[in-house]
């Protein structure tokens, strides 16, 4: 009888060649290789107009890749490969994560399997430069807790429950805990739980959906766990606002600012008091001044 597959790795791919490559040779030699699991790998391609889809069809022929025939974004993108999901588990992973010895995802999976409350896993996301990625350890963003992030008190106060809320620094990074939302970058995601909340909302073409999916998640009784002892590296804005192309920057910006608005619109404008929209909009047009 055959092995049924435990995992779905997803890596969503745009114009990122250079990082996909580093991206697929890491996974292979440090989690693929090793696991005792079967697990499948995916890549959805985003109509790249580089080199990706020959690099990934001749130097990783184990990669079931997936050609979408328009840039889709984020969400629609993933979604492409979520639909067809029979495994127990998925992960969404970015093209521009490293694997390293800390990254195996097997103990993800035993946690997973053991908390059946869980629907998110996610492990310790680092930068390149060793230090902590803040997004895979997030609070809701409400609109008091991003008022304070964006003021920096949570900077001044990082121990404070009331100005440390965005990234909920009062907690102990170094233990295992719930937390708000995690990053779409390294995402273990249950099958089951995600069937029943549907998937990633395609509104948000970039940025968002990964906090809009956890409080889905949340709101249906689902816990979201951070578990630091797993390690990915994440080389970030390789292709995202830090580009080369100062108009891809500017787009990306936008996005970034006009998702803001978004998700305050899909979750808060009902409940909050017209200001609350108004000071917000207020603030994106002046972050987008300089654009």
């Amino acid at each position: 009888m055959a092995k049924k597959t435990k995992l779905s790795l997803i890596i969503l791919n745009y114009n990122s060649q250079f990082w996909l490559k580093k991206t697929l040779t890491t996974l292979k030699k440090i989690y693929l290789d090793q696991t005792k699991y079967k697990v499948e790998t995916i890549v959805v391609d985003n109509k790249s107009q580089d080199n990706s889809v020959e690099m990934v069809q001749e130097d990783f022929p184990w990669v079931n890749l997936i050609l979408s025939d328009k840039n889709l974004g984020f969400s629609a993108g993933n979604n492409i490969a979520l639909k067809k999901i029979e495994s127990e588990y998925v992960m969404l992973l970015n093209n521009d994560v490293e694997f390293t010895q800390k990254s195996n995802l097997d103990p993800l999976l035993k946690f997973m399997d053991e908390n059946h409350d869980a629907a998110v896993a996610t492990p310790k996301l680092l930068l390149g430069d060793g230090e902590m990625d803040m997004a895979c350890h997030r609070g809701e963003p409400t609109f008091w807790a991003s008022f304070f992030y964006f003021m920096k008190l949570e900077k001044l106060f990082p121990n404070s429950k009331l100005f440390a809320q965005y990234h909920q620094l009062y907690k102990n990074l170094n233990t295992a805990h719930t937390i708000d939302a995690c990053s779409g970058a390294a995402m273990m995601v249950r099958t089951s739980a995600m069937k029943e909340v549907g998937y990633l909302d395609e509104r948000f073409f970039m940025y968002a959906e990964d906090l809009d999916w956890c409080k889905r998640f949340r709101d249906a009784g689902f816990k979201i766990v951070y578990i630091p002892q797993i390690e990915i590296i994440h080389h970030k804005y390789k292709s995202g606002i830090k580009t080369e192309s100062d108009i891809t920057s500017i787009q990306t910006k936008r996005h970034f600012y006009n998702t803001m608005l978004q998700y305050f619109d899909k979750h808060y404008r009902e409940a909050s008091p017209r200001i609350y929209r108004f000071l917000l909009r207020l603030f994106i047009f002046i972050k987008k001044g300089g654009m």
